[in-house]
């Protein structure tokens, strides 16, 4: 076989696994928007910026490849990639992953709340004991204010007479 032939053979092969990395880097995107709710807005944001990522990606393929020039058997590699890699593993790997992914951030948050379970009770007792004094305090205070008021008054009286 000729050389020319070979490198047209790596191009397209070179394709296929661009567009099998392209799909996979999308799953990890479907993986995050499982474990995190996005709004659509943000969906589309990260759609935005992950395709100017893949064209840009595919722009240095095919500069580095093929010095820039675009072949449609590239195009064509790449959308077959696309298609084996969603059609064969995608499916399960996004399913297990965010699976695995939520379970690890669940066990996470258990520990992370059985190690805080001291925290949280001293400061529910210390809220508790606020509450209490903060009531206590009220009343003091209400009750100051009535002695002030009244003397307030008195003065008043007093000053008025003389």
């Amino acid at each position: 076989m000729s050389q020319n032939i070979i490198n047209e053979v790596v191009f397209l092969l070179h394709s296929f696994l661009l567009g099998i990395a392209i799909t996979f880097v999308y799953d990890g995107f479907l993986i995050l928007r499982r474990l995190v709710r996005h709004s659509l807005f943000l969906i589309s944001v990260e759609d935005l910026i992950f395709w100017i990522a893949c064209a840009i990606g595919v722009f240095y393929m095919l500069y580095e490849e093929n010095n820039g020039i675009l072949r449609w058997f590239a195009v064509f590699g790449a959308t077959l990639g696309m298609l084996a890699y969603k059609k064969s593993i995608s499916r399960p790997l996004v399913d297990f992953l965010s699976a695995m992914i939520a379970r690890i951030f669940r066990a996470l948050f258990h520990i992370i709340g059985l190690m805080l379970k001291p925290f949280r009770f001293v400061c529910g007792k210390l809220g508790r004991a606020l509450k209490l004094s903060s009531r206590k305090g009220r009343k003091a205070g209400k009750c100051v204010k009535n002695k002030l008021t009244d003397r307030i008054k008195l003065l008043k009286i007093t000053l008025s007479k003389h």
